[in-house]
C-alpha cells in the first residue's frame, strides 16, 4: 500500500517507535527471544532504545517464551517475546500456547520478511507461504494479527494488549513485516497512559454476594475452594478473604495451580485438593455420617478440570442438595464440570471485597464457627497433611524426592521473597504434596498444558523481572534436558537462577503411570526399561552451560551446600544447578486411594 505523505511539520513517528512507545507505557523492560532477519528494523530500534529496553538473546524460542512467562508472573507486567519469521515463530508455539492456557499476559512479536517479497519464496517466508504464522496463531491465542500497513497498527496493536491484559490475562500474537516497521504513522495518536486505550472489570453483582452470604452461613460444614483465577486478585485482597473465612471459620483448600495463594501456614488451610492432594481434605469432605459431610461449597476462579478435581470424582459435590457455588469471569467454564446451585459471573477481588462487606448483615453463629475451628485443628492433629511422613524424614540415599522437599522447606529463606517454578512430571506431585508455600513464597506450574521445559526456563525470566528475590526451578532430568540450554542465558546475563534437578535417568511420571495402569505381568520392569535417558552426566552438562553445578546423594548434602548456593545465586549472580541422584522406587502421591479408585488387579 503506497504511503500518504505526512502534513508538514508532523513528528516523523514509525511503526517502531509507536511499538516502543507502547511498550514503555505497559511498563516492559526486558524482551526475551532470538534475532533474525525478519526482524531487521526491528531490531535496530530495539538497538537504539537499548537504556531502555534488554533484548534477551536466549537459547530456544520456546524457552524464550517460557522466560517471559515466568517474567508475568513473577512481575505481574506482560511477558513480550521477539522472534523472527517461519521456524523462529513457530518455535515459539509451544511456550506462547502455554501462556494463554495458564492465564500470563504475554505478547509474541514475529518478523515477517518485506511484503514485496510474499509469495515469492523468500526465506523464512510465513505468510503467503505454504507455513501461515497468522492463521497458526489466531487457533492458539487470544489475538492474533498482522500490521500490513502504518496505518492500521496503532487499531491492531492497541487491541493485542486490550486482549492480553484483560481478566483472564491471555497470549497474543503481532506479525510484522520488516518493510512496515520502518513506515512512517502519518497522524499518530500515541496515549500518555494505558487507561487511554484498556480497562479491565472490577466490578461484582452485590445481590450475588449476598445471597452466597445467605446459603453459605447457614451452613454447618462449608468449604471455600480457590483456583488459579484468583490468584492476581488475592494479592491484592488477601487480608479482605483471610477476615471473611476467619470470621466464619471457613477451612480453604486450593487446586494445585494455585497452591499458595491463600498461606498454607494457616490454621483455616487445608492446602491442596486435585492432583497430589494434601491428605487434609478428605477427612473435612467425608465424614462417617452424611449429616457431618460437608454441606456447601463456593469456588473461586477454578475451571474445575482434570487435575483440580481428581478427574471429576464426586467427593467434591456437597452433601445433599448443599449449595454448589461457582464464581469466575468467564461464563463459559461456570457448570461445565459440576451441576452447580448458583454460577456467578463476576471479577474475583471485588466479588472477595463484596462478601466482605457483608459480614455486618450475616453476623456469624459464635458456636458454630468455634466447632469449625476445632474440628480442623482436630484433623491437623489426628492426621499427617504428607502421604508418607516416613519420606519426608528420611535420610537415605539415594535421596527420597520428599525429603528433598522438607531440605528446601528448611534452606529456603522463609521471610523472603521467594518463587518456586515447578516443571511438568514427577516433581509437580513431590513439591505440590509435600512443600508447604505461604507468603512471601510463591510457587507456579503449567497445569493447563504440562510442558516439560516450563520450569526449567521461566525461572530464569522470573529472575530478571524480581532479582532480589530467590528463584529456584524443581525439574526432571528430561525436562531439563529439553531446555537446560538456557543455562546459559541465566550465565550470559548474570542471573542466579537456582535448579533443582532430580535425577533418575528415566521419564519416570511415564513409566511409573504405565506401570500403574498398564503392568505387565510376563515382563515386570519393562516400562522403566522402556524410557532410560542414557545416564546423561548433568553436572558436566550444566557446568558448560557456566552454572556452578553439584552432585548430592543425601538430604544432608543438600542442606549443607544450600547457604552457599543461595549466596552465589542472590549476591553474586552466578547460575545454580543441583542434581540430586533420587530413589526412583518412590511414587509420588499420585495414586492416593483417598481420593482415587483402587489399583486395578
Amino acid at each position: 500500500m503506497a504511503q500518504q505523505s505526512a502534513p508538514p511539520n508532523t513528528p516523523q513517528i514509525t511503526v517502531a517507535d509507536a511499538l516502543l512507545h507502547y511498550l514503555s507505557l505497559e511498563g516492559v523492560d526486558h524482551v526475551f527471544g532470538i534475532p533474525g532477519g525478519g526482524l531487521a528494523n526491528l531490531l535496530t530500534a530495539f538497538k537504539n532504545k537499548g537504556d531502555q529496553f534488554n533484548y534477551i538473546i536466549c537459547r530456544h524460542e520456546t524457552g524464550a517464551a517460557y522466560m517471559a512467562d515466568g517474567y508475568c508472573r513473577a512481575t505481574g507486567k506482560m511477558g513480550v517475546v521477539m522472534t523472527t519469521s517461519g521456524p523462529g515463530a513457530t518455535n515459539a508455539l509451544t511456550g506462547v500456547m502455554n501462556a494463554q492456557n495458564d492465564g500470563s499476559a504475554m505478547l509474541l512479536l514475529t518478523g515477517e520478511v518485506d511484503e514485496s517479497y510474499f509469495g515469492l519464496g523468500y526465506l523464512q517466508e510465513g505468510t503467503d507461504a505454504k507455513l501461515n504464522v497468522e492463521a497458526i496463531y489466531s487457533a492458539a491465542t487470544g489475538y492474533s494479527a498482522m500490521v500490513s500497513d502504518s496505518s492500521d497498527f496503532e487499531a491492531i496493536f492497541k487491541q493485542a494488549l486490550r486482549d492480553a491484559l484483560a481478566i483472564p490475562r491471555r497470549s497474543v500474537h503481532i506479525s510484522m513485516p520488516n518493510n512496515v516497521t520502518v513506515e512512517q504513522i502519518v497522524s499518530p495518536h500515541l496515549p500518555d497512559n494505558t487507561n487511554c486505550y484498556r480497562s479491565v472489570q472490577r466490578g461484582a453483582a452485590i445481590e450475588e454476594a449476598e445471597m452466597t452470604m445467605e446459603v453459605f452461613t447457614a451452613a454447618k460444614r462449608p468449604l471455600i475452594f480457590l483456583g488459579n483465577g484468583c490468584r492476581e486478585a488475592l494479592k491484592d485482597n488477601l487480608a479482605v478473604f483471610t477476615r471473611f473465612v476467619e470470621y466464619y471459620g471457613i477451612p480453604v483448600i486450593t487446586t494445585a495451580d494455585a497452591k499458595g495463594i491463600f498461606p498454607e501456614s494457616h490454621p483455616l488451610s487445608l492446602r491442596v485438593y486435585g492432583i497430589a492432594n494434601c491428605m487434609w481434605p478428605h477427612y473435612w469432605m467425608q465424614a462417617e455420617n452424611d449429616e457431618d459431610k460437608y454441606d456447601a461449597l463456593l469456588i473461586i476462579g477454578s475451571s474445575l478440570g482434570e487435575l483440580s478435581t481428581n478427574k471429576w470424582l464426586p467427593l467434591l459435590q456437597p452433601t445433599g442438595k448443599g449449595p454448589l457455588i461457582q464464581v469466575d469471569i468467564d461464563q463459559s467454564i461456570i457448570g461445565r464440570s459440576f451441576p452447580v446451585s448458583h454460577g456467578i459471573v463476576a471479577e474475583a477481588g471485588a466479588f472477595i471485597r463484596d462478601m466482605e462487606k457483608l459480614i455486618p448483615k450475616f453476623p456469624k453463629d459464635e458456636d458454630l464457627v468455634n466447632t469449625r475451628k476445632s474440628l480442623v485443628a482436630e484433623i491437623k492433629k489426628q492426621h499427617p497433611a504428607f502421604i508418607s511422613p516416613e519420606q519426608y524424614s528420611s535420610n537415605a540415599s539415594p535421596i527420597e524426592p520428599a525429603a528433598m522437599m522438607r531440605c528446601l522447606q528448611e534452606s529456603l529463606p522463609a521471610n523472603s521473597e521467594t518463587k518456586i517454578f515447578i516443571d511438568a512430571g514427577n516433581c509437580v506431585g513431590w513439591a505440590t504434596h509435600y512443600l508447604e508455600v505461604s507468603a512471601p513464597w510463591a510457587i507456579h506450574s503449567a497445569l493447563s498444558m504440562g510442558p516439560m521445559g516450563f520450569g526449567v526456563a521461566a525461572v530464569v525470566g522470573a529472575k530478571i523481572g524480581r532479582p532480589a528475590a530467590t528463584c529456584i526451578a524443581i525439574v526432571g532430568d528430561g525436562a531439563f534436558m529439553m531446555h537446560g540450554s538456557e543455562v546459559s542465558t541465566a550465565k550470559k546475563n548474570n542471573i542466579g537462577a537456582i535448579w533443582i534437578i532430580l535425577n533418575d535417568n528415566n521419564l519416570l511420571m511415564v513409566s511409573q503411570g504405565q506401570e500403574q495402569f498398564f503392568p505387565d505381568k510376563g515382563d515386570p520392569g519393562i516400562w522403566e526399561k522402556l524410557y532410560e535417558l542414557g545416564s546423561p552426566d548433568l553436572t558436566k552438562v550444566a557446568e558448560g552451560l557456566g552454572a556452578d553445578a553439584y552432585l548430592v546423594n543425601d538430604p544432608r548434602e543438600l542442606k549443607d551446600l544450600m547457604p552457599s548456593v543461595l549466596k552465589l545465586a542472590n549476591q553474586e549472580g552466578r547460575p545454580q544447578v543441583i542434581v540430586a541422584n533420587i530413589n526412583r522406587a518412590s511414587v509420588p502421591p499420585y495414586y492416593n486411594p483417598l481420593y482415587a479408585p483402587a489399583k486395578p488387579k
